[in-house]
C-alpha cells in the first residue's frame, strides 16, 4: 500500500468512532510515526513501518488524545510538549492570555502550572516580565521546564513545587491560575480523552469544584501588590460562585469574561489600590 492508502485507511477508522476532523489526524499521525524521513512505497514493503503508523491510529481511535501521541499541543502563539502528566492546553484557556494581557504587569505567579502554556505565554508576550509557575506535581514541572526552555525563557521563568500558596512567598502584580473545577458529579460526562487520560487531579477537586477557588481568592489578596491583578479560569457555570469569592476577600473591580463561544469563561479582579 501506498502513504496515500494507508492514511485514507486511518482516516475511515478515525471517522468510524467519530473522531472530528479525521483526515486531519490522520496526516498529523503520519508525521508522528516518520518526523524524520519521507517515507515512499518501498519503504512500507515489509510492512514494519505501516504497523508503526497504525498502532498510533488505533490508539487514537481508543481515544487517547491527539496531543499525546504527537507529543505536544499548539497554544496561544507557541507550540508546548504535553503528556498524560498535563492537561492539555485547550483554546478556551487562551481567554484567561488575552484578558490578563490588556494591562501591564512585570511579576506573574501562575498557580497550577502544569504545562507551563499560561505563564509561559505570558511571559514570553511582555518583554522583560518575570514570573513563577508552581504546581504540586513534580511530573508536572518537568514538562512545564522542558517547555521553558524549549522557548529559551529561562532567565525569566522558575518552577516550584507548592500546594498553592503554600511554599510561595513575596507579592505579585498578576496571579493567574486555571485549576481544577470539574465538580466530581461532573466527571462521568467528560469525553473519554480527558476523562481517560488526562491528570485526575488537575481536572477535579473530588468535590464541588469550588475548593481550589476558595484558597485561591482568600489567600491572594497577601501576595498582590496594590492594584494587582487575580485572573482565573472558571468552568461555564462558576461565575457567581468564584466572583463572591473574590468580592468576599476584599477584591475589586470583579468582572466575567466569555470565551470565543460566548460561554463564562474567566473571572478577573484587582486588589485595591
Amino acid at each position: 500500500m501506498t502513504p496515500e492508502q494507508l492514511t485514507a485507511e486511518a482516516t475511515t477508522m478515525l471517522s468510524e468512532v467519530g473522531i472530528p476532523n479525521p483526515r486531519r489526524e490522520a496526516r498529523l499521525l503520519w508525521q508522528a510515526a516518520f518526523p524524520d524521513h519521507y517515507i515512499d512505497h518501498n519503504d512500507l514493503s515489509d510492512g514494519t513501518l505501516a504497523e508503526k503508523y497504525f498502532d498510533l491510529v488505533r490508539r487514537r481511535v481508543a481515544r487517547e488524545p491527539l496531543s499525546h501521541l504527537v507529543g505536544y499541543r499548539d497554544f496561544y502563539a507557541h507550540r508546548f510538549l504535553v503528556s498524560a502528566d498535563v492537561l492539555d492546553p485547550r483554546p478556551d484557556t487562551e481567554t484567561l492570555i488575552v484578558t490578563a494581557l490588556e494591562d501591564q504587569f512585570s511579576n506573574v505567579l501562575d498557580l497550577g502550572t502544569g504545562s507551563g502554556c499560561i505563564l509561559l505565554s505570558l511571559v514570553a508576550a511582555r518583554t522583560g516580565a518575570k514570573g513563577i509557575g508552581a504546581d504540586v506535581s513534580v511530573e508536572a514541572l518537568s514538562v512545564a521546564q522542558k517547555n521553558c526552555a524549549n522557548l529559551e525563557l529561562e532567565s525569566r521563568a522558575s518552577f516550584i513545587q507548592s500546594d498553592w500558596f503554600a511554599e510561595i512567598t513575596g507579592q505579585f502584580d498578576l496571579i493567574v491560575s486555571n485549576p481544577p473545577y470539574i465538580a466530581l458529579d461532573e466527571m462521568d460526562d467528560l469525553q473519554p480523552e480527558v476523562r481517560l487520560h488526562e491528570p485526575r487531579l488537575a481536572l477535579t477537586d473530588e468535590a464541588d469544584g469550588l475548593t481550589a477557588y476558595r484558597i485561591i481568592c482568600r489567600d491572594s489578596p497577601a501576595h498582590l501588590t496594590p492594584g494587582g491583578r487575580l485572573i482565573v479560569e472558571i468552568g461555564p457555570t462558576q461565575a457567581a460562585a468564584v466572583s463572591k469569592l473574590m468580592s468576599d476577600a476584599g477584591l475589586v473591580n470583579i468582572r466575567v469574561v466569555p470565551d470565543f463561544n460566548g460561554r463564562d469563561r474567566v473571572v478577573a479582579s484587582e486588589m485595591p489600590k
